[in-house]
């Protein structure tokens, strides 16, 4: 009799153990989704892209779309009319919140803040990189917006 008693509260015990971990594992499994449809939610922060001509001026570019590619090619989103670009000489994709710039085997080379660059780099505001003989200062965003970033530290867009 007793043994038949212990042996109920054992399965009960199982039973009420394994509902708990469901319900724990459900719980986070829902978390985890919320959390990436809140990443995935975040707009693509702006790059404004000066191309420096002469001394003292510039003509600005601003993109909103999370890939752009710079070279000679009329179809590139930056066409430029320089003969030392190649003409689909760079890459900048905004991918893991961060923007990044690669070179596309150019014959002349991607520099990135005058060092020339050999795999895919983080851009930030106010680096400034060169494709061939045309230099490009980079500004992320606007001054009042937060970046993706400061967005998730501090709990969700603004």
């Amino acid at each position: 009799m007793i043994a038949t008693v212990v042996l109920t509260l054992r399965i009960a015990m199982a039973i009420a153990l394994f509902t708990f971990l469901g319900w724990a594992l459900l719980t986070l499994w829902q978390e985890l989704r919320q959390q990436a449809n809140n990443l995935a939610s975040l707009k693509t922060p702006i790059i404004n892209l000066e191309v420096v001509i002469g001394q003292d001026k510039t003509v600005p570019n601003r993109f909103s779309e999370n890939e752009i590619v710079i070279g000679r090619d009329k179809n590139c989103n930056l066409p430029v009319t320089d003969e030392t670009v190649s003409a689909h000489h760079a890459h900048i994709i905004f991918h893991h919140g961060q923007w990044w710039l690669e070179d596309l085997n150019s014959t002349n080379g991607t520099f990135l803040n005058r060092e020339k660059i050999i795999i895919p780099t983080v851009l930030i505001t106010g680096d400034e990189f060169k494709c061939g003989d045309t230099l490009f200062r980079v500004r992320i965003g606007l001054d009042n917006q937060p970046s993706p970033m400061q967005q998730i530290e501090s709990g969700g867009p603004t």
